[in-house]
């Protein structure tokens, strides 16, 4: 019951560190760092940067655990019952300490204490035991519909504190989200998110205008739930658009706030959340990536890194000293991944056209969802620790991707953090027959596939191994 009545929590909020002592390394004499082609490689374009707005990092970091973009949600003496002493993971004080990390204490508009989820539902994830915020989740399990576990909350809250109680009205906004995304963001496997999916149901239940709740859905939306893996948020820094087909754009502090229209009121309440966003984005761009735990080769590192350099940083960039990110975005024909997601945005034009035209794309920091035919070549930075790879999760490991004919059609991997590979780099899977289990990774269902990204393949078995003991690295 437990897990259930968190996963109804997390579900709504998907739109939108290792301490361990790292083993020292002699300092050998790297390859010298190449320039970055001024012409983009065949089959991919740039993405310009655009002016974002400065915040402070420490008032994000605050507002990010403690803050109120989402105030909606059950009353938190009956969730502080329900979950007891949770670990605080956090440091946080006050009624924010006994709660997990994923909620926060915040009074709802009616000014009854609520616990609401904050973004770290979707954006913080154990590994080795360790949370670390920032790495995407990528174990909980979105694949059973939650409606009835909804409505059994409301009527719990209904029963413990009255049909008119103010607690109840304080859910609310939560419940109304939750009914109308509950059946619409199922997806075929576990842990995958249907970010895309939300963010289009819940844009079709407002009101451009003003941001009011509608009932009825301003325009039809399309059945197909597609899924996508959660990006590390230390590589914000680097991006000069946001998710992985490069469709967020403009101002991406104002993207990022995008959770909140859960339980908005209205635009005005949007403005004051807004106000606190430059901060939360600031943060995003002060995390670093946790450092590789286990020993490493140098002699190693230093063949992977002009490997790398000669047939990666093209599209992936430089690291170290003089780093370099090109921000390119790759087509689906030169890629040649399941184009689904990319795809599908040209498919949801009147999505589009309702954000763009409403008041998170208009005003002086506006923000734009431009649909466009890739995926953009994401920075590497910890990538060791982001496993599964590619878009949509489907491989998972390292190992794999950089060698295509090993990458397993069906597999199932354990969920438990401390699975970790550290020959493969990524997790321990065992490899199935087929699929039909939602905890079973099937690659044959159209935006779970896994084929592409064969740039590896060139590469012996030798130099495979040097590549990724370089990008344990980076």
């Amino acid at each position: 019951m437990k897990n259930n009545l968190l996963f109804i929590f997390c579900l709504i909020l998907i739109i939108a560190c290792n301490k361990e002592e790292r083993t020292e390394l002699p300092t050998p004499v790297a390859p010298e760092t190449p320039k970055l082609d001024t012409i983009p490689p065949s089959g991919t374009s740039r993405i310009p940067a655009t002016p974002q707005r400065i915040g402070d990092k420490d008032k994000g970091w605050e507002y990010l655990i403690t803050g109120d973009y989402v105030n909606s949600g059950p009353p938190l003496a009956l969730v502080q019952t329900f979950f007891g002493n949770s670990p605080n993971l956090l440091n946080r004080t006050g009624d924010n300490a006994d709660l997990p990390y994923r909620f926060n204490a915040v009074s709802a508009f009616n000014g009854v204490k609520v616990a609401a989820p904050n973004c770290l539902t979707c954006h913080a994830e154990e590994l080795n035991g360790e949370l670390i915020v920032g790495l995407g989740n990528n174990s909980f399990n979105y694949s059973q519909n939650q409606s009835g576990l909804n409505n059994l909350i409301k009527s719990s809250i209904s029963s413990f504190y009255g049909a008119d109680s103010p607690e109840l009205a304080a859910y609310g906004p939560f419940d109304r989200a939750t009914s109308v995304i509950s059946d619409q963001t199922v997806t075929a496997v576990r842990g995958v998110n249907p970010a895309g999916k939300l963010a289009v149901v819940l844009d079709a239940h407002r009101n451009p205008s003003d941001l009011t709740w509608s009932e009825e859905a301003r325009y039809n939306i399309p059945q197909e739930v597609v899924p996508s893996d959660v990006p590390a948020w230390w590589l914000t820094k680097k991006k000069n658009a946001l998710y992985y087909a490069g469709i967020g754009q403009g101002d991406h502090a104002k993207t990022i706030m995008a959770a909140s229209i859960l339980t908005l009121q209205d635009a005005d309440q949007a403005t004051e959340i807004d106000a606190n966003f430059p901060d939360v984005l600031a943060y995003l761009k002060s995390i670093e990536p946790p450092k590789y735990p286990e020993a490493m080769d140098a002699s190693k590192i230093i063949r992977g890194e002009e490997i790398f350099n000669i047939n990666c940083a093209k599209c992936h960039g430089t690291y170290g000293d003089q780093e370099t990110y090109p921000n390119l975005l790759v087509s689906v024909d030169q890629l040649q991944t399941d184009p689904l997601l990319a795809i599908s945005n040209y498919g949801l034009g009147q999505f589009l056209d309702s954000y763009n035209s409403s008041w998170f794309g208009q005003g002086e920091n506006a923000a734009q969802l431009v649909a466009t035919n890739g995926y953009v070549a994401p920075p590497l930075d910890g990538i060791w620790a982001t496993a599964p790879y590619l878009h949509n999760g489907s491989v998972p490991t390292l190992a794999d991707l950089l060698n295509s004919e090993q990458r397993p059609t069906y597999w199932e991997r354990s969920f438990d953090s401390n699975d970790f590979d550290f020959e493969k780099i990524g997790w321990k899977y065992e490899a199935k027959p087929t699929g039909g289990n939602a905890n079973i990774y099937d690659t044959t269902i159209s935006g779970y596939g896994n084929g592409g990204h064969f740039y590896g393949d060139q590469l012996t078995d030798l130099e495979r191994s040097d590549l990724i003991e370089y990008l344990k690295s980076i």
